[in-house]
């Protein structure tokens, strides 16, 4: 339980501040968050992936950040992104080459709030690119959030405040990117009629 505490501390160290409460990890230095918004309007790193662009929720120090670290990983997983036809592709895992990466290809349908989990993770970076339809993602508050279940493999679930939780639709021409300090909700219900949704999902390493 104590590492449990101290690791929710640590993830909660350094949060950005929006209307409603704290839903990202921080950067205080204004040039760096210029650099990094500069360098992702650059997209030197889409290795020929021109589908979709990050979310405006994604944290572009974040992104910036572990991209450099670990480059040959997003390299890797933004040209297996380029050179597929993820619209058509069956449902299922696929390695991504040179890597220890796998992509998994879902077709799945958004369910009511109520239904639906939040989580983190610690280790892992979630990558998730709607490539047919549009899937509705919660993030939620670090405030009056709190951890409902036992940190394992890598994930924890939370008690969250709906009134506090941003959503945002996701559609083929945006991405989304959920760093540890992300605590999000996945496939939730949207206004439209259909609901079915068609996902790629890949989890790269989170280097600290």
């Amino acid at each position: 339980m104590k590492k449990l505490i101290l690791l929710i501390a640590v993830m909660m160290t350094g949060l950005t501040a929006f209307s409603q409460g704290y839903y990202t990890k921080e950067c205080k230095d204004s040039k760096e968050r210029k650099r990094a918004a500069k360098w992702v309007r650059r997209g030197e790193w889409r290795n020929g992936f021109e589908a979709a662009s990050p979310h405006k929720s994604v944290n572009n120090v974040e992104f910036m950040t572990q991209y450099l670290k670990n480059t040959a990983q997003w390299e890797a997983m933004f040209r297996w992104l380029a050179s597929n036809n993820l619209v058509d592709m069956p449902k299922g895992k696929y390695p991504i080459e040179g890597t220890t990466l796998v992509a998994s290809v879902e077709e799945s349908s958004n369910s009511e709030l109520a239904k639906r989990r939040s989580e983190s993770h610690y280790h892992h970076i979630d990558f998730q690119y709607v490539v047919k339809g549009t899937e509705r993602f919660g993030i939620i508050d670090h405030v009056t959030s709190k951890p409902n279940c036992d940190y394992k493999p890598d994930v924890m679930h939370y008690d969250f405040n709906v009134g506090n939780t941003l959503f945002y639709d996701s559609t083929p021409d945006s991405f989304f990117v959920f760093f540890p300090s992300d605590w999000h909700i996945a496939k939730v219900k949207t206004e439209k009629e259909d609901q079915s949704i068609k996902v790629v999902v890949v989890k790269l390493d989170y280097i600290p």
